[in-house]
């Protein structure tokens, strides 16, 4: 790959009510760490340059001396306070870097991205200039009315659900938030493909992940995301082994 900068954007600034916690969701443990240690693990080990983390109003020093100091992060150059909703926190964050090169924006709750995985991307965008971490749906999936009654069933080939990293030319998405924050309606952003889309120029394809970089939003996925780490940590100490 080529040397042009990578920076990562992860947002760790969503108040996850749907956990139910007093904590954010963000700093919840998953086997004696915070979560989104795990993210920031990913990231420190893969290509990237440097990462841009978003956090809550009010928890820069915290999570600087807690997680980014006492962990050892090196690539974590800014600390951020995000905004109210996710495009907010994404604008502020692409304005706090430098718009070079390329950019991966990432979902702090998404603890279970790897290396591999963010490498994947980069290629990806260096190739063809935006792209999305996505994979196909397993469920089948109904079109409803405002009454709840179906309405049409889209065939499962033509879908997928979306995942992070999204990843872009830093100039040409920053050029995409700015329009976006120009406009009189952003109701109904949910991604950052949803922008580039609106606002942008670029086509983007979609990058096949895994099925375990989901984004953790209710406590049963917590669940979920230790066993995942558990059967890792099982792989790593070479107690599975595979089978030809």
């Amino acid at each position: 790959m080529s040397r042009e900068k990578v920076t990562a954007i992860v947002l760790a600034a969503g108040k996850g009510n749907r956990m139910n916690y007093d904590i954010r969701k963000q700093y919840l443990e998953l086997l004696g760490r915070p979560m989104i240690c795990y993210t920031l693990d990913a990231f420190e080990a893969s290509p990237v340059d440097e990462i841009i983390l978003m956090v809550g109003p009010g928890e820069e020093r915290f999570v600087r001396e807690t997680i980014v100091e006492a962990v050892g992060y090196r690539k974590v150059k800014k600390i951020v306070t995000g905004g109210k909703q996710r495009h907010d926190s994404v604008y502020l964050g692409l304005k706090a870097g430098d718009p070079e090169g390329y950019v991966l924006i990432h979902d702090g709750a998404r603890a279970f991205i790897t290396p591999d995985l963010i490498e994947i991307c980069i290629e990806a965008v260096k190739r063809d200039k935006a792209c999305i971490m996505a994979m196909p749906v397993k469920d089948t999936i109904k079109i409803v009315d405002e009454h709840d009654m179906v309405v049409a069933t889209p065939s499962r080939k033509c879908l997928w659900q979306m995942q992070t990293p999204q990843c872009f030319v830093y100039e040409e998405i920053l050029q995409a938030f700015h329009k976006l924050m120009a406009s009189h309606d952003q109701t109904g952003i949910t991604d950052d493909g949803m922008v580039m889309e609106k606002f942008g120029s670029r086509k983007i394809r979609l990058v096949r992940g895994s099925y375990e970089n989901f984004k953790i939003t209710t406590q049963e996925d917590l669940i979920y995301g230790e066993a995942i780490l558990r059967n890792r940590l099982r792989d790593q100490a070479g107690i599975f082994r595979s089978v030809n």
